[in-house]
């Protein structure tokens, strides 16, 4: 594919502030379109509780297939709290896509923004930067809906497969490897309970026998505890992290939390053929529609799909169209921009129009 094809993307907004956010992302990346060589195709698709709610399903067919069709996926945020199965569970397409297509390599990066606070003392000398990479598909979220429960407890069951966590690890070590080329650390650090539950000390030597492959990247392990105490004193000690699916969930989070919340983090699931591209962060009916929403988590995701679909396609413009994007969101922020979330007055409308004037 040449940047003179046209990428096709498959929108689909969700619920909640989903729309209110995915409605910068996608001028952001028609401005890309008018400034460079790349060209978009955008097919919007239904998905989510609202949809739920009309039909009684997550999502259509017709989304799946062209999920299945498109370049990427762009996701908004999707269910709502108070819409759910009859088992009472949320209505969750963004986790059916992850089993759908095997999207097994959950990325969460975790940057501090130039002007964004956080709440780790030595946060602005030092720097944080670093890279969740979460199994998607498997660990305690393989149970996702085949848990049993009787009047005397109940029971879900963690998995994790050789060839996932293979496939999981190469992908760990080749991104610890590229982020080493562009001049940081590359240490890649496998995080797990490998001292108390034997799954985690199978998944613990299948990172140990795929390090040897890897002998030029620098590894580490720890448990998932004392990662947790160690990423709220010193979170620039990591670079690449990869763990399990719950504990992924958890400290992905937390790693958001470092970085001026959830609102600044972007995230993507991807497999070997496919990639969903959506912030961290929920639906917040709570203050849907009323212009608050931070934007930022969504037009980084957004980059990270263009970087991704650089390498997929072999797309040098598409890699140039990220980085400025990223540039454009630092110097917004360094500028004086500031989110509701962390004490500004600055909403959906005022991040857009900063992030734009800056590209």
């Amino acid at each position: 594919m040449s940047a003179n094809d046209a990428l096709h993307i498959a929108v689909l907004a969700g619920d909640g502030i989903g729309p209110e956010v995915m409605a910068p992302a996608l001028e952001i990346l028609r401005k890309i379109e008018a400034t460079s060589k790349l060209k978009f195709r955008f097919t919007e698709a239904a998905a989510g509780a609202n949809h739920y709610l009309e039909t009684g399903a997550s999502m259509p067919k017709s989304t799946v297939r062209l999920c299945d069709e498109a370049d990427a996926i762009l996701l908004g945020a999707c269910g709502l709290p108070h819409v759910r199965y009859p088992d009472n569970t949320e209505i969750t397409p963004q986790i059916e896509l992850r089993f759908l297509f095997d999207l097994y390599a959950g990325v969460r990066p975790a940057r501090l923004i130039p002007g964004v606070p956080s709440p780790i003392v030595g946060a602005a000398e030092h720097g944080i930067d670093l890279v969740l990479i979460r199994e998607s598909t498997e660990g305690l979220f393989a149970s996702m809906g085949k848990g049993v429960v009787t009047d005397d407890d109940a029971r879900e069951t963690l998995v994790i497969t050789r060839k996932t966590s293979q496939r999981l690890f190469d992908f760990s070590f080749r991104l610890a490897q590229r982020r080493r080329a562009q001049g940081r650390r590359g240490l890649l650090t496998c995080v797990d309970k490998a001292n108390v539950f034997k799954a985690f000390a199978f998944f613990r030597g299948i990172f140990d026998a795929t390090a040897a492959h890897y002998p030029d990247v620098e590894t580490a392990r720890t448990y998932v505890d004392a990662c947790s105490a160690q990423l709220v004193r010193r979170p620039w000690d990591f670079d690449v992290m990869v763990t399990e699916n719950m504990f992924g969930d958890i400290l992905s989070d937390l790693t958001a939390g470092l970085v001026g919340g959830l609102g600044m983090a972007p995230s993507a699931d991807i497999g070997d053929r496919h990639a969903v591209f959506q912030p961290c962060h929920g639906t917040a009916p709570d203050i849907a529609g009323q212009g608050k929403a931070n934007p930022t988590a969504m037009i980084l995701s957004a980059a990270m799909m263009l970087d991704w679909l650089a390498d997929k396609h072999d797309v040098p413009e598409a890699a140039s169209a990220a980085q400025r994007i990223e540039r454009a969101v630092d110097k917004a922020y360094a500028c004086g921009l500031r989110s509701m979330e962390f004490g500004g007055a600055d909403g959906t409308a005022n991040i857009a129009r900063a992030v734009l004037a800056e590209l």
